[in-house]
């Protein structure tokens, strides 16, 4: 069983490395294509671009990472049938439980390479590519709106709702354009920040420069003539709970996030009654996603029961990319889908993987018992 063990493995591992280097030159190719236009703009270079693409790389990786097993596996699969020495291999002894959890053993391998890319190298090398970029740009743009975050405080005057508004990031990681709300119980507004620039330090607090605020009087004092009390100062030390990782989690993309920081993030979320569902399924699928590999691999396997009259390697190729990219189009469609029907958060990351693990032992059954 060690050398079946050996011999499938090799194949297969190799297929699977070729795939990948396949589809991440091509990848690259089109990454860096993208970045050609932004040549000659403040400063901007072929070897920024260059390097700006080979950050995507392990991003990219960790999204085909399912796709490149299938298609290796099949590739593998397939060529050893066509040559029969599949066939052999069963007359030898390789029984379909054996030979699925050969490859079941090799899913989990994969899978957990997938997700030391997805939850420590992709992360990080997405965030160097956004500053990179944001570094020649003059900065993050948030969009219209900018991003919002929200904490709750109890103080003398008993709880107070207070909301951040940042419009965007300089490009030396600075924020730009705060605007902080601050109002009581009732619903009225109580206290107004509006920063030019800030940073948040190791202590959660937040640095402000060049600093505006207007503070409102509660009913009980506008009654007794107190006025709106404006102050503008070069600098303000504004203590808070929202810590540097929660304002970064805020402004940069999902994709740089691990799924601890997207199960923190969406914990945050929870807690300040805001919006959550939306992290909530991107951390069920990065926690979920790598175990698509072990469905790949049980997806391939009946391709080695199918003998070469019933197409070539080529076809059983084709149709492995064509597999890969339903269950691509399935998986992020699946995530839209649930938030439109607010299905568990968990529900809509397992779907596709659920509904191609039972295909797979479908197609596996029916060939091993009718074939």
């Amino acid at each position: 069983m060690k050398t079946v063990r050996r011999l499938l493995y090799r194949d297969i591992i190799w297929s699977v490395v070729f795939v990948s280097v396949a589809f991440l030159s091509l990848f690259y190719f089109i990454d860096f294509v993208d970045e050609l236009e932004g040549i000659g703009r403040n400063n901007y270079t072929a070897f920024h671009a260059a390097a700006s693409a080979a950050l995507e790389l392990p991003g990219h990786f960790y999204e085909l990472a399912p796709i490149c097993v299938l298609i290796g596996t099949i590739y593998s699969m397939a060529r050893l049938a066509q040559s029969s020495e599949y066939t052999i291999l069963r007359t030898g002894g390789l029984g379909p439980v054996r030979a699925l959890s050969l490859l079941a053993a090799l899913g989990l391998f994969f899978a957990a390479i997938t997700f030391l890319v997805g939850d420590y190298l992709a992360p990080v090398s997405e965030r160097e590519a956004v500053l990179l970029k944001a570094s020649f740009r003059g900065g993050l743009q948030l969009g219209r709106t900018g991003a919002w975050l929200k904490e709750r405080r109890n103080g003398p005057e008993g709880e107070r709702s207070i909301s951040v508004n940042v419009q965007r990031t300089a490009s030396s990681a600075e924020l730009q354009g705060i605007r902080i709300f601050e109002l009581d119980n009732d619903g009225r507004l109580r206290t107004r920040i509006e920063a030019k620039t800030g940073r948040v330090d190791d202590r959660s607090v937040w640095q402000l420069r060049q600093v505006e605020r207007t503070e409102w009087p509660t009913p009980e004092q506008a009654a007794r003539g107190t006025p709106v009390s404006v102050q503008r100062l070069d600098a303000l030390a504004w203590p808070s709970n929202l810590s540097a990782a929660v304002v970064a989690a805020a402004v940069l993309p999902v994709s740089t996030m691990s799924t601890a920081e997207l199960y923190r993030y969406s914990t945050h979320l929870g807690d300040q009654e805001q919006a959550s569902q939306r992290h909530e399924i991107q951390f069920w699928k990065k926690a979920l996603y790598p175990l698509a590999c072990l469905v790949m691999v049980a997806l391939a396997l009946p391709f080695a029961y199918l003998h070469a009259r019933s197409g070539g390697v080529s076809l059983k190729v084709f149709g492995g990319i064509m597999l890969g990219i339903s269950f691509v189009l399935l998986n992020n469609v699946s995530g839209h889908l649930g938030m439109l029907r607010n299905w568990a958060p968990w529900v809509s990351a397992a779907a596709p993987g659920m509904f191609y693990l039972a295909l797979s032992m479908a197609a596996f059954t029916w060939l091993v018992r009718h074939r």
